[in-house]
C-alpha cells in the first residue's frame, strides 16, 4: 500500500542538523515507537509529507528541507530584551547559574502562555531572549524508513488524527 492521502503511516526518522560545522541529531524516533499520523492531515511538515508520497511499508527515505520549508528564517522581532529583573525567584534573588548564553528557559507571557526561549545574551541589567524556533535557520536532513502504512477509518479522517494503539485516545 502506497503512501497518499487519509493512509495512516508510521515512519522511523532521524533529523541531522548542521551544528558548528557538524551534523548533528536534533530530534530521532525511539525504538519501538515510531512517529505515527495520518497522511494529508496537516499536522507535519507539507515538505515532509511531499517526500513520503507514494512510498510503501520498508521503503526508505533521505531528504533535505530548506529552512524556508522548514521551521522558517530567525524573525529579528522574536529577539526580545528583558530587564533582568524579570528573572528574580520568590526569593528576589537572580540565578545567575540559569542566565547562560544558549539555554532554554521556560517562560510565560501576560496571557499565561508558556513557551521556551533561548538565552542569546547576558547584560548587567537586561537579558536578551530568543524566540525563535530552535531550528530556525536550519536545514532539515531527515532520513528513516516506513515501517506500515494503513487505511485510515472514517472516524481518523472526521478527526484528522489517528486513534487507537500510538495514537489519540477520546475519553
Amino acid at each position: 500500500m502506497q503512501i497518499n492521502k487519509n493512509k495512516v503511516v508510521s515512519v522511523h526518522y532521524t533529523l541531522m542538523v548542521e551544528q558548528d560545522g557538524q551534523q548533528v541529531i536534533a530530534d530521532q524516533s525511539k525504538e519501538g515507537n515510531p512517529l505515527l499520523f495520518l497522511f494529508g492531515a496537516g499536522m507535519l511538515l507539507p515538505d515532509f509529507e511531499d517526500n513520503l508520497l507514494g512510498k510503501s511499508k520498508d521503503d526508505t527515505f533521505d531528504f533535505f528541507i530548506s529552512p524556508e520549508n522548514g521551521y522558517g528564517v530567525s524573525d529579528p522581532q522574536q529577539m526580545v530584551r528583558i530587564p533582568i529583573d524579570a528573572f528574580k525567584n520568590e526569593q528576589g534573588e537572580i540565578d545567575r547559574t540559569m542566565l547562560v548564553v544558549g539555554n532554554v528557559l521556560p517562560m510565560m507571557d501576560q496571557n499565561g502562555q508558556h513557551f521556551n526561549g533561548i538565552v542569546a545574551e547576558v547584560g548587567l541589567d537586561y537579558v536578551v531572549m530568543d524566540f525563535n524556533h530552535p531550528l530556525a535557520d536550519k536545514e532539515l536532513h531527515f532520513t528513516g524508513y516506513v515501517v506500515e502504512v494503513r487505511e485510515a477509518t472514517e472516524e481518523e479522517i472526521a478527526h484528522g488524527h489517528v486513534h487507537g494503539p500510538g495514537g489519540h485516545h477520546h475519553h
